[in-house]
């Protein structure tokens, strides 16, 4: 890596860019380039200042970090966003993720993890906080109740060997790739390679994106009963 890795900080809330930006300011390796304090002029800032990296919160007014984090990917396809919320429901952490994010993490992590996750998504890797990944799993999959639709995911999926298809529903269950050599009685250098073609296939960067994909295509069946949505609505 050479220079700095150039970041963006958007939030509504001033108080909170001017704490980002002294945590991350003694780190050598990043520079804060601008801030902003909404959607549209997270975009119009990210087009003139071209950052590398932009830290986008989730929830604020004008245009939600969702809603920027999808134009970003469209208009500045070389700036990765890294999400960062207050508000870690998991519908959250999905739509971050659909919409481009290659990150998604809770605002009560460390400086440290959070001048990680930064140099992480700048390399073109994906962070999901743990936590939000494994909720993400628990709430939102179950085992397979129904054949693929004719999603865009279940068409690409389509494209996926059987042997393929079991190491991505296993993967959508949320085993590793210890776990997954295990029950598929193969190597673990197998299951790499195997989740490699998967991941090409089904043109997603990593496994929180192949869980997303898991269910959007009925390979995986999406909990929708009233407990819940009762559960969410309550977090």
């Amino acid at each position: 890596m050479t220079g700095r890795i150039r970041v963006l900080l958007v939030d509504d809330q001033p108080l909170v860019r001017r704490g980002l930006s002294l945590i991350l300011s003694p780190d050598p390796s990043l520079t804060v380039v601008g801030e902003a304090g909404d959607g549209e002029q997270a975009v119009a800032a990210a087009l003139r200042l071209l950052p590398d990296v932009v830290v986008m919160d989730i929830r604020m007014p004008v245009l939600d970090g969702v809603g920027a984090t999808e134009r970003l990917a469209r208009e500045l396809p070389g700036c990765r966003v890294l999400a960062l919320s207050t508000f870690d429901m998991d519908e959250y952490v999905v739509a971050a993720l659909r919409a481009g994010a290659h990150g998604f993490l809770p605002k009560d992590v460390s400086p440290e993890e959070l001048g990680s996750a930064i140099r992480t998504v700048h390399a073109g890797e994906a962070v999901v906080a743990p936590r939000l990944l494994t909720r993400l799993i628990s709430t939102y999959v179950r085992a397979p109740a129904a054949p693929a639709s004719a999603s865009p995911a279940a068409v690409r999926c389509g494209e996926l060997t059987p042997r393929e298809v079991d190491v991505w529903r296993l993967i959508a269950t949320g085993l590793d790739n210890a776990a997954i050599a295990l029950a598929l009685e193969i190597s673990q250098s197998t299951v790499k390679n195997y989740i490699t073609s998967i991941f090409g296939k089904l043109d997603v960067r990593d496994r929180a994106q192949a869980v997303i994909a898991a269910y959007e295509s009925g390979l995986v069946t999406a909990r929708t009963g009233q407990g819940d949505q009762a559960g969410r609505n309550s977090g």
